[in-house]
C-alpha cells in the first residue's frame, strides 16, 4: 500500500470529478465497486457519475481547493474548501477507502456550510 500514491489519486480522482469529469475519474481510479455513504449519492459507479454530471451543469463556476490529506493504510481523508455560486462556502472531509489494487472502492464525507459569523478569528480550514 502506497499511501503518498493513494494521497495523490484521490485528490486527482475528486478534483477530476469535481471539475465535470467524473466518468473518466471513475474509469481511471475507481476499481469497479464504489461503495457510496453520502445519502444524496446513489450506490455505485453510476450515482457517482450521475451526481457529480449534475453538480457541474447545475454549478459549472463552483471551485475547490484542497487544503490537506492525510493517509493511513488504506485511507486518505481529504479536507477541501468549496466556493458555489453567491460566494456560498462549504468545508468537506472526504474519505476514501482504497482496495488492495491501489483503487478507490469507498466514500464517505461530511459536509459544513461556513457560516458568516464565528465565535472565534480561525478559519475551518
Amino acid at each position: 500500500m502506497n499511501t503518498a500514491e493513494n494521497k495523490k489519486n484521490a485528490i486527482a480522482f475528486y478534483r477530476m470529478a469535481y471539475e465535470g469529469n467524473p466518468k473518466v475519474a471513475i474509469e481511471k481510479y475507481c476499481g469497479g465497486q464504489y461503495i457510496q455513504h453520502n445519502p444524496d449519492v446513489a450506490n455505485g459507479p453510476k450515482g457517482f457519475i450521475d451526481y457529480f454530471e449534475r453538480m457541474h451543469r447545475e454549478y459549472p463556476k463552483k471551485s475547490i481547493n484542497f487544503v490537506r490529506s492525510v493517509a493511513e493504510g488504506n485511507l486518505v481523508a481529504l479536507h477541501t474548501h468549496q466556493i458555489w455560486p453567491d460566494n456560498d462556502q462549504y468545508i468537506t472531509m472526504d474519505f476514501f477507502r482504497f482496495d488492495e489494487k491501489g483503487k478507490i472502492c469507498e466514500h464517505w464525507d461530511s459536509i459544513q456550510q461556513i457560516p458568516k459569523t464565528s465565535a472565534n478569528p480561525n478559519t475551518m480550514y
